[in-house]
């Protein structure tokens, strides 16, 4: 049993990077979200909102990986700074972009090294929904950007979370199944 912790090690503690990014993500989009109601981009904190929700089935899921390879999560809250829905947007935008662009391809590739296929599901799911955040975010930058009022930032707006891997749509009905995990349509969460 030892030489499975041992072997496992860095694996674990990739997974204790993504759960405490992925907490830390979350607990920001909810404040971020707040901050949005607060300046009139409805729609904005409505994606926020969502985008946390996505941020907590991640983490859940790399801390259940974790647990399963011996592993211990607790979530160690970071400081941050809520700014302007503008600036804040900016800052989800970057976060996403990383986890897009370097993050998630990296610890995909870990647990690759690994032959974990739990935490290869887990990961690539989470690049997944990411991949959406990343267009959302973008979306929503431009359109309080240039203060588009008459565009959906200002408005409530419904968005829906895949519970099982988090992916997110602005779409009631996108598909049939999730295209991450194939769950099916009809379980997604509304967020709004």
């Amino acid at each position: 049993m030892h030489s499975i912790d041992t072997e496992n090690a860095s694996l674990v503690e990739v997974l204790r990077t993504a759960f405490e990014g992925e907490s830390n993500v979350q607990a920001r989009y909810r404040e971020f979200a707040a901050k949005a109601d607060g300046e009139g981009w409805h729609g904005v904190a409505s994606l926020f909102r969502a985008a946390a929700r996505a941020e907590e089935i991640h983490a859940a899921n790399h801390g259940r990986i974790a647990h399963q390879l011996g592993g211990h999560m607790q979530f160690e809250p970071q400081d941050f700074e809520v700014k302007s829905t503008l600036d804040n947007l900016r800052s989800a935008v970057a976060g996403e972009r990383f986890e897009v662009d370097v993050m998630y391809p990296a610890f995909v590739t870990q647990a690759q090294v690994h032959y974990d296929v739990a935490a290869i599901r887990t990961f690539t799911w989470a690049l997944e929904a990411e991949k959406t955040h990343v267009r959302l975010f973008s979306e929503a930058e431009a359109l309080v950007d240039i203060e588009d009022e008459d565009s959906w930032v200002t408005m409530h707006r419904d968005f829906y979370i895949c519970p099982v891997c988090g992916y997110t749509s602005e779409e009631e009905f996108q598909a049939e199944m999730c295209p991450a995990c194939n769950c099916a349509w009809k379980r997604f969460e509304c967020v709004g």
